[in-house]
């Protein structure tokens, strides 16, 4: 039985991962926590997430709580996420994150940490998008620089980070796969009298709107055709009935960064 611990437990995700643990064969939810001095503290976490007693309490400091679990996961923002990691790699505790918006030099540190314990790290921990990857990566290196490449991401009016982990993920993949450096040739916004589009950009682009939950669309545009490829997510369930996967799969992993590719069998 693998044993979680859930951060920021009342929130969108977090919610939604307690309440799904409870039918997630595997799995028993044995800690949730919130920032300190949350207004729930105390409260029962099932409750919370309307979906019944649990009889795990929400707490307002991991710390207190960390022995309890073996992977603690975490979907909140990269201040808390960064803290809770090495809080946990202290006490020898793997992590699932889902949190993006992380910085570079953040990023360094968590490679570091990975030496200590075991982390599943990825932007989006929808299986079909991991699938998608895969097919993005096959996809561009057939078509090559022949076609013109955009992604398009669209999210709920809540979302802090632009654009989204997903679609940079995405665009890193592709870029790989073309043998382009994203840094130089990723494109975010147009405006204006831009003149003709490069050859080997690769264009990014961000919608935010009402309560979509996560929509991606790659276009791969030649001349006399076009591909589009597309996932859309209707419900978080999707991102935390991955996490949850993750969490069973990491159970025993030596030490090391993972990502989704990895849970799936993918590499």
């Amino acid at each position: 039985m693998t044993r979680i611990i859930v951060a920021g437990a009342t929130g969108r995700m977090g919610s939604r991962i307690v309440a799904l643990s409870r039918d997630f064969q595997g799995i028993q939810l044995s800690g949730a926590f919130e920032r300190r001095g949350h207004a729930s503290t105390g409260k029962d976490a099932g409750l919370l997430a309307g979906c019944g007693e649990t009889g795990v309490f929400l707490s307002d400091d991991l710390g207190s709580i960390i022995n309890s679990g073996d992977v603690i996961i975490d979907f909140t923002v990269p201040e808390s996420t960064f803290a809770n990691l090495q809080l946990a790699a202290s006490r020898k505790k793997s992590m699932i994150i889902g949190t993006t918006g992380i910085t570079s030099q953040q990023m360094e540190t968590v490679k570091q940490l990975s030496k200590e314990v075991a982390i599943v790290m990825a932007p989006n921990m929808s299986i079909g998008v991991n699938l998608l990857l895969r097919v993005l990566k096959d996809v561009a290196k057939v078509l090559g620089d022949d076609y013109d490449i955009e992604i398009v991401e669209a999210h709920h009016r809540l979302k802090k980070d632009a654009p989204s982990g997903t679609a940079l993920k995405m665009a890193q993949v592709i870029a790989d796969a073309v043998n382009r450096d994203l840094n130089e040739v990723a494109v975010y916004a147009r405006k204006g009298i831009i003149g003709e589009r490069t050859k080997k950009e690769i264009g990014i682009q961000t919608i935010r709107a009402g309560d979509i939950v996560g929509d991606h669309t790659v276009i791969f545009g030649g001349l006399g055709e076009r591909i589009e490829i597309t996932h859309k997510a209707s419900s978080r369930d999707t991102f935390a009935r991955g996490a949850l996967r993750a969490a069973l799969w990491l159970t025993g992993k030596v030490p090391g960064l993972y990502d989704m590719q990895d849970v799936l069998g993918l590499k």
